[in-house]
């Protein structure tokens, strides 16, 4: 007897299994299919969420883009002016390293021609350079004994 109340309950006890999955299989099913629906919807919204990440970092990149074509054409604006202006004072500065030749060339020359004027008035009056005479007035270099007191106009002596 043992055995068969032992089997007796086992079956009932299984058979109220076996009942209760046949109810809860339609109640299963349908938390199952509601699950898998709000999982496709969360999958949905999670892939809308990351196009619209996606487009806006696309936007930023084609902000980014316009900003540097922008800046670029500043600068090289900059540059084009900068070249020009580089140009520009080079020949400027080639002028006057020309004018600078120039002017010491003079200066050479007005060296020699004051070197050579005092070297004439020195030996026109030797007496006036001994008695320590210093005036403001030159001799006439071709010892007339006249003296000029006009400045010399050093581009006429070239």
């Amino acid at each position: 007897m043992v055995t068969m109340s032992s089997g007796t309950s086992f079956a009932s006890s299984q058979g109220t299994r076996s009942a209760r999955s046949a109810e809860d299989c339609p109640d299963l099913r349908a938390q199952m299919e509601k699950r898998r629906k709000r999982r496709k919807e969360s999958n949905r919204e999670s892939a809308r969420r990351s196009r619209v990440r996606k487009q806006q970092h696309l936007d930023d990149l084609s902000s980014q883009v316009d900003q540097l074509k922008n800046q670029r054409q500043q600068l090289s604006m900059a540059l084009g002016m900068t070249t020009q202006n580089l140009v520009a004072l080079q020949a400027q500065n080639s002028v006057m390293q020309t004018q600078k030749m120039e002017l010491e060339s003079r200066l050479c020359a007005l060296g020699e021609i004051i070197c050579c004027m005092s070297s004439i008035t020195n030996t026109a009056n030797p007496a006036a350079i001994a008695m320590g005479a210093t005036t403001s007035s030159a001799y006439d270099i071709f010892g007339t004994g006249s003296t000029w007191n006009q400045p010399i106009d050093l581009y006429q002596c070239f």
